[in-house]
């Protein structure tokens, strides 16, 4: 059995389209952190099965589903994002003829309304579709969370369609948010920039993402990205510096 699992807060917007995109499976289950908008009304109406549970972070609800929903393969799906029936034939295929125990799934990441073929949007695997019974995350991984497997993992070939960013307020609100998990991992790992390194990452990272990740091809939208991660690469090393002359005086 292949259930789709979606995590939610506040998916109103996006919930029913979501659920309608995965049809294809045997059920559809919703692990909602207790939104307060109409994401679980929706969702209950679109025949889901509800799961709510209090946001620790991303692993940990991923380990809940894992623990709690009662099917043999996991498919983990966010709501802004579509599974084609082409992407579910292929699933279906591969769990039922191949003995990997997880498969990663290529994304089309539509970033203010462009399909991004490069700057690491591109194919962008995500590891999503798990074996239950061998799988699990690190739940000290707050973000970027991937999974743990007992196996091997293999690689699809159709796309899921990912709505990613609409807007640049939407975009730079999610950079925040990242750039301090991120700063945090850095400072777990004992890393200590010198006083220049956030600023070398500008030209450094923006290298990488149009010329090594290949955001030339998304034109002016490469440009624009690249540009705006560079900066946000040049703010997590900021604030790891700054935490560390912190604790230092402190």
């Amino acid at each position: 059995m292949l259930k789709a699992v979606i995590l939610t807060l506040n998916e109103e917007r996006h919930i029913t389209a979501c659920i309608d995109s995965l049809r294809w499976t045997d059920g559809i289950v919703v692990l909602d952190s207790y939104s307060s908008d109409a994401t679980v009304p929706l969702a209950q109406q679109a025949g889901a099965e509800i799961i709510q549970h209090r946001f620790e972070n991303y692993s940990q609800q991923r380990n809940v589903a894992l623990e709690h929903v009662g099917a043999e393969w996991i498919f983990f799906v966010d709501a802004d994002e579509r599974a084609t029936p082409a992407l579910g034939a292929e699933i279906r295929d591969v769990i039922a003829h191949q003995d990997k125990v997880g498969w990663w799934v290529p994304r089309h990441n539509y970033i203010f309304g462009h399909r991004m073929r490069g700057a690491g949007w591109w194919p962008d695997y995500q590891l999503r579709v798990l074996r239950r019974d061998c799988a699990h995350y690190d739940p000290n991984r707050a973000v970027h969370e991937e999974a743990i497997l007992d196996g091997e993992a293999g690689y699809l070939t159709h796309p899921l369609i990912h709505y990613n960013y609409e807007t640049l307020q939407q975009f730079i609100a999610k950079q925040r948010k990242y750039t301090d998990f991120d700063a945090g991992i850095l400072l777990q790992k004992g890393v200590r920039p010198k006083f220049y390194t956030p600023y070398t990452q500008i030209p450094r990272h923006f290298w990488w993402r149009f010329v090594t990740l290949g955001g030339w091809r998304d034109g002016l939208h490469g440009v624009l990205l690249a540009g705006l991660m560079s900066y946000y690469e040049m703010r997590k090393y900021q604030r790891v510096r700054k935490t560390q002359r912190s604790v230092v005086s402190g």
